[in-house]
């Protein structure tokens, strides 16, 4: 309830000076000024008497130029000095200077010639200013002779510090110099402060240069006349300043007064000061603790807030003031998104004045209106949303990192346990090889020279009789180290030696830096390409380096190679995964764009929005087309909208008259989408009261919006089904099953799968199952089981009664039997397990009966608010069952041919 705060007329200028006689008082200030301006003070109080009110002549930045330049042709001043003031020794011009006026020459400037030696003093200056003062003064005074009707009579300008007593009645303020102009006058003066400094300083620059001697000097007395003029002016302008708010403080403590003296004659115990609150402004707020609840306590807090107390709530303690009766105060600020201020008072504790349970209620005008505030809200949900959204993004950024590192380390860790075993493996089967190596063995291979080291060139010599290649036209060598460890490392033709005895050919090879036995066999061919070889009997010929590098350093060079071999291979398999899993989730994406793009679009020929894609906080324009609905020929099209399938907090938005589209026969409307959408529900009519409706088939028109700061509430959506791929596929329904469910969990909502427990499931493709509970039905204790299967929850029902441990899905002579047991059990499962899902959706032939066993046993229970969805695969089968599934289902689809 707001509670009216009655206003009360300000007090008027007039009433506030309503003095019969005022006293001024002038200050001579020592400065040139083309003008003076008159800053009057008062008390406010009206029933003080009469009182002085001093004038202050204040300096004005104003007309300095000119004034500096008459004073600098005016070498002397003329006629008598003002009264009251000492007069002052001219500064000259020197002799021959005012010789020669007397004699009437000619005189260009009052500035002094080098041939002069003229030097301004002190004096003269001051003297010119005197004079200033006094013309500033006469001119003044003769205007308030011209402006009252009475004044006192006027003595002669006396010295500083003489007041000038000046009579005047009430008229004559009014007529003469108002309080508003004063006000004014005061603002101007503030605005120019920078100015005018800058002005006075400048003057007084020029003033100094005029002192200056010819040979560049300056006096003391130059000096002295800046800093007097540049101190006067700053003065003057802090005293104004001083002045106004003095005068503004005692205004509203006489408007307080009045207002505390009118509520309290009418009995009302609250009133604000200023009486019109206005956003971003500071209020007091006063309480009479004698009208309130509260009169006897003595501690008074306000509590409140704004706007419906949904911002910026406050508690304040409230002072004792000084006005007549027993009234209290508080100062509040008004945010600037306030429309209207919420608040009871109460005694820190637990006793209140909440004005009869109603709360205090005043108005704030010039602000937010209702659905602005709104608006207001939603931004401010939206933009905090977004740095949730931020902050939530970098949390998870960290936790990922961490994970990630973590996960590094640990696979670096198996990395290396893998390169000690791996290398260890090596090290044993190496050893063993070094064990059967030898320099040479007699008539049929032997090196050259006997001691050799890694990086050497040495001659292989081999008998080509001793062996299989006697007969070979070509002798190659086919060779590598350590077991063969790199691979094929050394490959040569072997040449004619020059030996006498036997038929030796040889080969110079180099022998590998880390070479600590050589593996080789001869062929008649280079590699690909022969046919014969000579392996030493299948064991290969090895020889052992003699020089080779210490053994325990190159197993701990092994190691280490071994190691940044995996991690090679593990990283390029991560890389290879994790680009896989970008493509299929970009693929993903663009596949959901398109599909959406392609049901937005499928009913272009009736309805469609620009922009296509909906967002948010935009205006998007509904285009229509009658000619195709049920509302063809009308001479009007109505459109009704709202959102969030038409729950919005706003409730339907007022009809809207459709307007014709200049080519075809759309018609369109425009509207705007509200920040807390996330979906825009229409339908069309012929009238704005009604008429006959296209909703589209009782569906109604229904296009998703992105960007909004409130998503969709997810449904919990339960597929009831006997196939299911992988685990227990048997045709296309065991696909559509489990892709469909993927799909709609992507969505965000909630999808479960009740599924038979088949004696011949796949369970390989069965994560987490474990048992959960079990319920009976039917006579039968039902066991259930619950598992993951590609990331969705399904839970098995395992009866005991042996239905389902027939080694198939299909193909037992009572399928019919056991599927209809399934069903039941499957509600009942529902309805014991205390689930509400939004959607029962069922497949088939198969499980075609949960259509109407749930309208018929379960739907005025537990399971009341749920809608039935049924799907055809196929309609070779079971065709009486799905006819009968048609009839009771809610919604019906179809992907069979």
């Amino acid at each position: 309830m707001e509670v009216s705060l009655q206003g009360q007329r300000p007090l008027s200028y007039k009433d506030v000076f309503n003095h019969t006689n005022v006293r001024f008082k002038i200050k001579p200030f020592l400065g040139s000024f083309p003008f003076a301006r008159t800053t009057l003070f008062t008390p406010w109080r009206s029933e003080y008497p009469a009182s002085k009110l001093s004038h202050r002549v204040t300096s004005s930045a104003a007309d300095f130029s000119k004034r500096r330049q008459r004073r600098l042709s005016t070498p002397s001043s003329k006629g008598p000095a003002p009264k009251g003031f000492t007069p002052k020794t001219q500064v000259g011009t020197s002799t021959q200077k005012r010789d020669l006026k007397s004699n009437g020459e000619k005189e260009d400037s009052s500035i002094p010639t080098s041939s002069e030696s003229a030097v301004l003093d002190k004096t003269e200056i001051e003297s010119n200013i005197a004079l200033e003062e006094e013309s500033t003064i006469e001119l003044y005074q003769k205007n308030r002779v011209d402006e009252a009707e009475t004044e006192e009579p006027k003595e002669d300008i006396p010295s500083m510090g003489k007041e000038l007593s000046v009579g005047k009645s009430n008229q004559n303020v009014e007529n003469g110099r108002s309080i508003g102009k004063i006000l004014e006058d005061v603002a101007e003066l503030q605005k120019n402060e920078t100015t005018l400094k800058s002005d006075t300083v400048s003057t007084a620059r020029d003033v100094s240069s005029e002192g200056k001697h010819l040979d560049g000097t300056k006096t003391d007395e130059t000096v002295s006349i800046k800093d007097e003029s540049v101190e006067s002016d700053e003065k003057t302008i802090e005293d104004t300043l001083k002045l106004k708010l003095e005068m503004e403080a005692n205004l509203r403590k006489q408007e307080i007064e009045g207002l505390a003296e009118e509520n309290f004659s009418r009995g009302n115990k609250v009133f604000v000061y200023p009486q019109s609150i206005k956003p971003d402004e500071d209020i007091e707020v006063f309480l009479n603790r004698s009208f309130s609840t509260l009169a006897n306590e003595s501690d008074i807090l306000i509590m409140g807030a704004f706007n419906d107390w949904r911002w910026r709530s406050f508690t304040v303690r409230l002072k004792k003031t000084h006005l007549n009766g027993d009234w209290w105060s508080c100062q509040i600020h008004v945010p600037k998104e306030a429309y209207k201020m919420d608040f009871v008072f109460f005694n820190g504790q637990n006793f209140y004045d909440n004005n009869d349970t109603k709360d205090f209620c005043i108005p704030v005008e010039g602000g937010m209106d209702v659905f602005s505030f709104e608006d207001f809200l939603l931004e401010e949900k939206r933009r905090e949303l977004e740095k949730l959204a931020k902050e939530r993004a970098e949390k998870e950024r960290q936790e990922e990192e961490k994970k990630r590192i973590e996960a590094e380390k640990a696979a670096s860790e198996a990395d290396r346990a893998q390169a000690r075993v791996e290398t260890e493996r090596r090290r044993e089967f190496l050893q063993q090889l070094m064990k059967k190596a030898a320099s040479s063995v007699d008539n049929i291979w032997f090196i050259e020279p006997k001691e050799f080291k890694g990086g050497d060139k040495v001659k292989l010599h081999y008998n080509k009789s001793s062996g299989p290649l006697a007969h070979a036209n070509e002798l190659w060598i086919h060779g590598g180290h350590n077991n063969w460890n790199d691979g094929l490392t050394i490959i040569e033709k072997l040449v004619r030696s020059e030996r006498e005895s036997g038929d030796w050919r040889y080969a110079e090879v180099v022998i590998p830096d880390r070479a600590l036995v050589l593996d080789w066999v001869f062929a008649d061919g280079p590699p690909k390409s022969a046919t014969m070889y000579d392996n030493n009997n299948y064991e290969d010929f090895h020889a052992i380096v003699p020089k080779s590098i210490p053994e325990e350093l190159y197993w701990v060079e092994e190691e280490h190679r071994m190691f940044r071999k995996l991690q090679e291979e593990r990283k390029l398999r991560e890389e290879l995964i994790r680009a896989k899993a970008e493509k299929t989730a970009r693929m993903k994406a663009e596949m959901k764009e398109r599909t959406l793009k392609r049901f937005l679009l499928s009913q272009k020929h009736i309805v469609y929005t620009e922009p296509l894609d909906v967002h948010a906080g935009s205006i998007v324009t509904v285009f229509y087309n009658p000619a195709n609905t049920v509302l063809n020929g009308k001479p009007e099209v109505w459109f009704r909208c709202s959102f969030n399938r038409w729950t919005h907090r706003m409730g339907p938005l007022p009809p809207q008259r459709m307007l014709p589209v200049d080519n075809g026969s759309h018609v369109k409307a425009t509207v705007k989408v509200p920040l807390d959408a996330y979906m825009m529900d229409f339908v069309f009519s012929e009238r704005e009261d009604g008429g006959i409706f296209d909703n589209k088939g009782g569906m109604d028109y229904h296009i998703p919006v992105f960007g909004g700061i409130v998503n969709e509430p997810p449904m919990h959506i339960v597929h009831i089904a006997v196939e299911m791929a992988p685990i227990a596929k048997v045709g296309g329904l065991g696909d559509v099953v489990t892709s469909l469910s993927r799909a709609v969990q992507d969505l965000n909502h909630n999808v479960d799968i009740i599924f038979p427990k088949y004696d011949c499931l796949n369970f390989s493709h069965v994560k987490d199952l474990h048992y959960q509970r079990s319920y009976s039905w039917g006579g039968t204790e039902i066991k259930v089981w619950l598992g993951k299967v590609e990331g969705l929850s399904v839970y098995f029902l395992e009866p005991q009664n042996g239905f389902f441990c027939t080694g198939c899905v299909y193909g037992s002579r009572n399928d019919a039997e056991r599927f209809g047991f399934f069903c039941h059990a499957a509600l009942e499962f529902l309805h014991q397990g205390g689930f509400h899902p939004d959607i029962i959706h069922c497949h088939d032939w198969s499980s075609a009966p949960v259509a109407w066993l749930f309208k018929d046993h379960y739907m005025h229970y537990s399971l009341g608010k749920n809608r039935v969805v049924f799907t055809i695969h196929n309609l070779e089968f079971g065709a009486h069952f799905i006819a009968k599934a048609m009839a009771y289902a809610d919604k019906a689809t179809t992907v069979c041919s």
